[in-house]
């Protein structure tokens, strides 16, 4: 990691490189799945373009989120390790860090709101962790900062790290290394952590590919953010992504999109269920709303995809698949 200063933002923030993702890569790739690049030849059809779905849904505990969370945990130091880390998450990241933590000998308290999916409070419990839950009036930042320094942990927050980022950048390598070189990349977006480690990434070793993060529609702060310039902060959004419920990007991501991503899109709760769905139906592959956002830009036609290489992250598979259900 070196300092990057940017003139533009007049800001100086931790600067993640390839190597850095490169060096994650080394460090987690004997716990991490190599997740598959499946191909469809029904949306194939359907968008006129060759698409490869990045399957981190498939990844240990569901989610892309492993291999920031093993990156981070593995390089603190022996004291840290010894006393443990706290994170504060919707569920992901929450799960995450427990496992990283149990793989590593690591104890892990979970800071998680109280009406988290039932599937990520009961897996993150079961991977061994502690599980501190807050309400809505509390903040989960605060709460987990105050845990910190009351236990001496090691705060490992969900997208604004440095470690998190470029580990979280290892599903796009693998994907460019498999598929091919691509002309776009979509990836799903909440605080920016998968969406810029993945920018820099393809960048490196696909430097004519556009990267594209997409957003749920009523959580639209990434896409303010990126069209005005400036950091932008909204309210808890009210939208089925539940790990998109993000009210900005970070202090580190924000730069780091701002440099490396070429466009943000937005879409509606009710386009992700019919995306997630058909993803469900024709591929045969469980995925979370959340999971299926860029997947939804490309299939509710977005973009023009037609005769594209298109490569599209589906980061997590961890649904109530009753619940969700229910919804349709």
């Amino acid at each position: 990691m070196r300092p990057f200063y940017n003139r533009r933002m007049h800001t100086t923030y931790p600067e993640v490189t390839f190597s850095d993702v490169a060096g994650a890569h080394e460090r987690i790739k004997a716990q991490a799945h190599r997740t598959p690049a499946l191909t469809s030849s029904t949306i194939d059809t359907l968008t006129g373009a060759k698409v490869h779905f990045k399957c981190e849904n498939l990844q240990r505990m569901g989610a892309f989120k492993f291999r920031g969370a093993y990156n981070a945990l593995s390089q603190l130091s022996p004291g840290e390790k010894r006393r443990g880390v706290v994170a504060f998450s919707s569920g992901n990241h929450a799960q995450a860090v427990a496992l990283a933590g149990r793989l590593l000998g690591i104890p892990a308290v979970i800071v998680m709101p109280q009406d988290a999916p039932r599937v990520k409070l009961e897996a993150t419990r079961g991977y061994g962790a502690e599980v501190v839950t807050y309400t809505k009036e509390e903040s989960r930042e605060e709460v987990a900062q105050r845990l910190s320094r009351e236990k001496g942990l090691a705060l490992i927050p969900p997208f604004d790290h440095p470690h998190i980022i470029a580990g979280q950048g290892t599903a796009a390598k693998e994907l460019i290394e498999d598929a091919g070189p691509l002309d776009l990349l979509l990836v799903p977006c909440g605080g920016g952590g998968l969406l810029t480690g993945c920018a820099v990434a393809a960048k490196h070793l696909n430097p004519g590919c556009r990267v594209i993060g997409v957003e749920p529609a009523a959580g639209d702060d990434a896409t303010r953010s990126f069209k005005t310039g400036t950091l932008q902060v909204i309210a808890v959004p009210d939208t089925i992504a539940d790990g998109a419920r993000t009210t900005s990007l970070g202090k580190i991501t924000f730069p780091l999109l701002m440099r490396y991503v070429d466009d943000m899109l937005t879409v509606s709760d009710a386009e992700l269920l019919r995306s997630m769905f058909f993803l469900w139906e024709r591929m045969k592959i469980v995925v979370e709303p959340t999971g299926a956002l860029a997947a939804c830009a490309l299939l509710e036609n977005k973009l023009d995809a037609k005769g594209k290489r298109v490569g599209v992250v589906l980061s997590g598979g961890n649904v109530d698949v009753k619940a969700i259900s229910a919804l349709r």
